[in-house]
């Protein structure tokens, strides 16, 4: 039996893409695997707030040294943090915003990667703490940034997130973009193929 946290970035609602292939993959997954069980948190709509200055002297405080005040600036990265360690496999939906993630997204990645918590630093350099974890993110995109395309270049998002990933011990990553969304004739056959990645990603698991 797997845990499942499944994280919605976009702040858009019923015509989010990201959020109905998120959706998908998780009814699709538990269809396959009906013993799982799912956490859900929508950072899209229930935004997270960003680093502050008592957030920084709270996590760069040695933890029996924390005021009440420094405890409370660091809450809902606990919280945040919880989750994820408690996760098996991780499934983010992510629209691409101006070529990489949106700004409630990067605001939950600024609370999560968070040194003695998802990281630590040794003699030989950083080291992830989120060991044996699974990631899937589905990304939205107006135009294609796929390898050999002329926007490829500007892809931020997903090099962005392998890095971090891997930065906090995550190094398993699937992506699944929807692209071309804004194309004419296009934006069908991209979801179909979209579709197609859930379903193989579901049954090869």
């Amino acid at each position: 039996m797997a845990n499942i946290l499944h994280v919605d970035t976009s702040p858009r609602g019923e015509r989010s893409i990201s959020r109905s292939l998120t959706k998908e993959f998780v009814s699709t997954w538990l269809q396959a695997h009906p013993g799982d069980k799912v956490t859900y948190r929508d950072i899209g709509h229930n935004p997270i707030p960003h680093v502050d200055e008592a957030w920084i002297a709270g996590a760069f405080s040695p933890p029996d040294q924390r005021t009440p005040e420094l405890e409370a600036a660091l809450k809902i990265s606990d919280e945040l943090i919880d989750e994820l360690v408690a996760a098996d496999i991780y499934v983010f939906g992510a629209p691409m915003y101006n070529f990489g993630i949106s700004s409630v997204f990067k605001a939950y990645v600024d609370q999560v990667a968070r040194v003695g918590r998802t990281f630590t630093i040794t003699q030989n350099g950083f080291e992830g703490l989120l060991k044996n974890k699974k990631a899937l993110v589905i990304t939205a995109r107006g135009g294609s940034f796929a390898q050999g395309t002329p926007l490829a270049q500007y892809d931020f998002q997903e090099p962005y997130l392998r890095t971090l990933f891997g930065f906090i011990g995550v190094t398993d990553v699937n992506f699944i973009h929807a692209e071309n969304l804004s194309g004419d004739g296009t934006r069908e056959k991209s979801l179909i193929a979209a579709r197609e990645a859930i379903d193989k990603l579901v049954t090869t698991a």
